[in-house]
């Protein structure tokens, strides 16, 4: 048995030297390349005016610019050129994706745009609707001739495809759906004449500097990450970024005859007339404006469209360790579901879901809160008595939103009610109000942090260096996992930096906390809350502390019921316990 041990012991450092080994190599080869890229600076005279955003690559309408303060990279329109002349239209990253996945992988993205056919002649009678008032049979002629459309144009089937990949992921379009399903329509938008300049740019950019891009993502290549197909701290699926290895000689040839000859040559030439004219700011940029200006909205809330389509995609999941949260059930149940181990972080339902299967763990998020108190017969119970006159718990009831930034600290013995509430609607799980667990050799530390009280981030940090203090007790060895609905703190936040969202004093400023990951063996944050789309990506490593540790955030979608986490977990060589053994501490 000792000997046992040992081995395990050995097989476990020899991984973990492993590991470290990768990183290293990849964060040396990452320098070499952010030098390559700095490099290039003096190439671009406006880069002297330019404090922190630098160009490194430019095209007559793109640039692919390097931001100094993150060490990000980005690609931006340089400003004339007009991505859509539909009023606040938010599918330009969606779009951009579809396009490089068409051209990588065009059966597949065919097949995809194939499996959404009722739910995209809904869309198309409704645009038909939405154009002439008529109302059009899902098997007219006229539906069925406009879904034939798509395939015939090459950039607009790109279109539709991003169309239906955002309506997959933050639900049912509702506003201008002429413009975007209606190939008649669609050619005065320019979507199309921005996307040939757009696909002409990347696969340029692609081929001439060590990057690759998702349509909306922008990452520096090395040979670390070119190499180790399976290092378990990248979870950018290589198949879908365009790079210089990338293989297009099938999807180029679906595309326009003179975009394929300018993109197999890799030169930017001029627009491709046959593709139509591109709209410029400066030709047509009054007009648009006035057309934002007196714009109508009429987009209605995708929850309230659901009903009227179907979901294409798979609700069973198999994930060994699945991470998941702000699904926000309408109907009060899970809309997928997993045999194994979840971790479900918060805001999970909107409708007091009950379920007697799912098994695995769960953090309490804000809509927990209101949730539980919107069943009148819970809500009658005399353990509330004394909060009710508390001005937070009267907006829970009322008016949830004006409640969030006035939420007790976690250690409020309110959110022990709301456990006790939570273990009757999911007796399998184990509800963690600021408790730990042990499953497969991993201890989850779950702390109750509803919302990110920026506003009150000492209190706040206070309450995250006692609890953790607490819960780590004296293991300092064994791996831990910190999970909460809203992120501890920016450095473990999958948010944006850019989002509206963000704020950049919401950020660790506690001694304690940083002594305390850098004591024990905490290797990664999972967190929920921000509704941050699973194709910006769900996890990434950072720095903190003087060690490298992953931080996930999985929002639901129906393309998303739920993260793998046991890819970045350390293989514990522990055989599997019958059930959860939890941590007496």
């Amino acid at each position: 048995m000792k000997a046992k041990r040992e081995i395990s012991k050995a097989l476990k450092n020899e991984r973990k030297e492993a590991v470290e080994t990768a990183i290293e190599i990849k964060q040396n080869n990452l320098e070499i390349s952010q030098n390559l890229l700095e490099g290039r600076f003096e190439l671009y005279p406006e880069n002297r005016r330019r404090s922190v955003n630098k160009v490194i690559y430019q095209s007559q309408y793109f640039q692919l610019v390097y931001n100094l303060n993150h060490k990000s990279l980005a690609i931006e329109s340089k400003g004339d050129l007009i991505y859509s002349a539909i009023p606040y239209d938010t599918g330009r990253n969606y779009i951009q994706k579809a396009s490089i996945e068409a051209i990588l992988h065009p059966n597949e993205t065919r097949k995809y745009i194939e499996s959404h056919e009722n739910n995209l002649k809904k869309y198309l009678a409704l645009s038909i609707f939405q154009l002439t008032g008529q109302r059009v049979a899902l098997d007219s002629n006229e539906v069925e001739n406009a879904y034939q459309q798509i395939f015939a144009d090459p950039l607009f089937e790109m279109q539709v495809l991003g169309r239906l990949m955002q309506h997959d992921e933050t639900g049912p379009l509702s506003a201008n759906l002429a413009g975007k399903f209606l190939h008649s329509e669609n050619r005065k938008t320019g979507i199309s004449p921005y996307l040939a300049e757009y696909l002409k740019f990347v696969v340029e950019v692609t081929q001439n500097l060590p990057i690759s891009t998702d349509g909306k993502n922008v990452h520096l290549l090395d040979s670390a990450y070119e190499q180790t197909k399976d290092n378990v701290y990248l979870d950018q699926s290589k198949n879908l970024a365009l790079s210089s290895q990338s293989d297009l000689e099938v999807g180029l040839e679906n595309l326009p005859a003179p975009l394929k000859v300018e993109i197999e040559n890799i030169q930017i030439a001029e627009p491709i007339k046959e593709v139509v004219k591109p709209l410029l700011k400066s030709d047509v940029g009054n007009q648009l404006r006035n057309l934002r200006k007196n714009y109508v909205a009429h987009s209605q809330n995708p929850k309230d469209l659901e009903q009227y389509f179907e979901n294409v995609h798979s609700t069973e999941n198999n994930n060994k360790i699945n991470v998941i949260s702000d699904i926000d059930s309408q109907d009060g149940k899970l809309p997928f579901s997993n045999p194994n181990f979840n971790i479900l972080v918060g805001n999970i339902s909107d409708s007091v879901v009950l379920d007697s299967k799912i098994q695995g763990i769960y953090v309490i998020g804000n809509h927990e809160l209101s949730d539980i108190l919107s069943d009148q017969k819970i809500f009658s119970k005399s353990q509330w008595d004394d909060f009710r006159e508390k001005e937070w718990f009267k907006d829970l009831v009322l008016d949830p939103d004006q409640a969030w930034p006035k939420l007790p600290i976690g250690d409020n013995s309110f959110y022990e009610l709301i456990k006790e509430e939570l273990v009757q609607n999911y007796p399998k799980m184990k509800i963690l109000n600021n408790e730990s667990v042990i499953y497969e050799g991993v201890r989850y530390i779950g702390l109750t942090i509803p919302v990110a009280l920026a506003k009150r981030k000492k209190e706040l940090q206070n309450f995250i260096a006692i609890e953790l203090k607490r819960l780590l007790a004296q293991d300092k060895q064994i791996p831990t996992v910190v999970v909460s609905h809203a992120p501890l703190f920016n450095e473990f936040s999958m948010l944006s930096p850019k989002s509206s969202s963000y704020n950049k004093s919401y950020k660790c400023s506690h001694r304690e906390i940083l002594d305390l990951f850098e004591d024990f063996n905490i290797i990664g944050a999972i967190h929920g809350h921000h509704h941050i789309p699973a194709s910006s990506g769900q996890s990434k490593m950072v720095k903190f502390s003087n060690k490298n540790i992953f931080v996930v955030c999985s929002i639901y979608s129906k393309i998303n019921t739920g993260f793998e986490l046991e890819k970045l977990l350390p293989d514990t060589n522990m055989e599997k316990p019958l059930g959860l053994k939890k941590d007496k501490n």
